[in-house]
């Protein structure tokens, strides 16, 4: 079974929705993956858990939550954690402020393809692309992909 993750932008905007969407169909439905893996923090993280739940309902896929922090940790208070949420082994030993990346390179190290919305070289986004490019994952960056017209 293959597997996706995803990097992209804390400010993504909203109208990069409809390709997201179709790249994530034609990841399930031509390159058979159907083990997805998502962070937490930032909209475009919401925006990739909010189409894999809708797409969940059409197919027989698994997506899960990646924790960098166990949930009502002081760092985020607010985080519950529902039955689809995955906790990297090894994560309780790494100093609080190296979590996310922790957490992040647990994902590409387990990813087939990885899923970008990265629009400038700089953040942290932009930092996990190039790593993915590096160990010759295959990126798809929908910055790069011209946006539907709904």
């Amino acid at each position: 079974m293959l597997t996706c993750t995803f990097f992209g932008h804390k400010d993504t905007p909203d109208e990069i929705k409809p390709a997201l969407r179709s790249i994530l169909v034609d990841l399930i439905e031509d390159k058979n993956v159907l083990n997805f893996y998502v962070g937490n923090h930032g909209s475009f993280d919401c925006m990739v858990k909010n189409c894999l739940i809708e797409l969940k309902n059409f197919y027989p896929i698994d997506c899960a939550v990646v924790l960098a922090y166990l949930p009502g940790s002081k760092r985020d208070p607010e985080e519950k954690s529902p039955a689809d949420t995955v906790y990297p082994d090894g994560i309780e030993t790494v100093p609080r402020k190296f979590a996310i990346n922790y957490r992040n390179e647990w994902m590409i190290e387990r990813a087939d393809y990885v899923v970008t919305y990265v629009k400038h070289a700089f953040g942290g986004a932009a930092q996990f692309k190039k790593l993915a490019e590096r160990k010759n994952k295959t990126v798809i960056n929908i910055a790069h992909q011209s946006v539907p017209k709904i």
